[in-house]
């Protein structure tokens, strides 16, 4: 009988048992929510500021660049264009005269592609236009305008020359200097001048010119050629907006005495004609010979 019982309840045990286990099996798995590892996106620093040379103003193809034709412009580093030039005054030094090959609109930046600088292969050739030479002429302070003569700029070339033709007795002093203006309206294409900024003054360290090269015509190459074995050139800067003409004439020399009254001297008396006394008789008559 107790064998019996025992039997009866391992079967229970054993049913109820695999019933639980059926109803595990038969559930749908438990949804256990996970959640999503977001990694926060890394801090990117700014690129930084820089700032470099564009242009001012519209500027033509051929144009020979100067200081006021360019202006420094603040950039994001990552947008400067290859082969820019970054403002100061070495990159000025460095475009100051430099040709310009190509069109470029405002603010618009300078890369060295674009020019062609003085001392690059080819300078001269490019520079001229159709049918012009290229002549160099040696300057100084004073007739060079104290190194103030640039790249571009329109000058007029005055002759200076000592006339001595040797009779120092009857040459009048006020005629022995004489200046004249040879050409006019002469582009200058290249100055021999070099400018160091080691000092915190940006004019320190300048070298004043010793040679202007001028674009000028066969003709006009002949002419300064001359006057260089003459006398003294002196380069005269035109005005940006042009030097009107003038009107009326103008004398094509002027002499020392045009300028100081001092070497004109005192004004010598007017030569008086011959007379002779002529005797008739009891009558004189005095004859002026003219």
């Amino acid at each position: 009988m107790f064998l019996r019982i025992l039997v009866i309840f391992s079967l229970v045990l054993s049913a109820t048992g695999l019933g639980i286990l059926a109803m595990q099996l038969m559930q749908p798995p438990q949804y256990v929510p996970q959640v999503a590892r977001v990694e926060a996106p890394p801090v990117v620093a700014p690129a930084p500021r820089v700032r470099m040379l564009v242009a001012a103003r519209p500027l033509s193809i051929g144009t020979l660049l100067k200081d006021d034709d360019l202006r420094e412009m603040e950039v994001s580093g990552d947008s400067v264009p290859d082969g820019a030039f970054v403002g100061g005054q070495e990159s000025l030094a460095e475009l100051r005269g430099a040709l310009l090959r190509r069109f470029v609109d405002p603010n618009t930046p300078i890369v060295r592609t674009d020019v062609l600088r003085p001392r690059d292969r080819g300078f001269l050739a490019a520079v001229l236009r159709p049918g012009t030479r290229a002549i160099s002429i040696g300057v100084d302070v004073v007739t060079g305008a104290s190194g103030l003569i640039w790249p571009g700029d329109e000058v007029d070339l005055i002759l200076t020359q000592n006339l001595n033709t040797g009779d120092q007795g009857r040459e009048s002093p006020g005629r022995r200097v004489v200046g004249e203006t040879i050409l006019s309206a002469v582009r200058v294409i290249a100055v021999d001048q070099q400018i160091s900024h080691s000092g915190s003054d940006a004019t320190a360290g300048r070298v004043v010119a010793r040679t202007v090269t001028l674009e000028v015509t066969p003709e006009q190459a002949e002419r300064v050629a001359v006057a260089m074995q003459l006398g003294r050139i002196s380069l005269v800067v035109r005005s940006i907006e042009g030097v009107p003409e003038a009107t009326g004439p103008r004398p094509s020399l002027v002499f020392g005495s045009d300028v100081s009254s001092a070497l004109t001297g005192p004004q010598a008396p007017a030569p008086t004609a011959p007379r002779m006394r002529v005797i008739q008789g009891g009558t004189q008559q005095e004859v002026t010979f003219r």
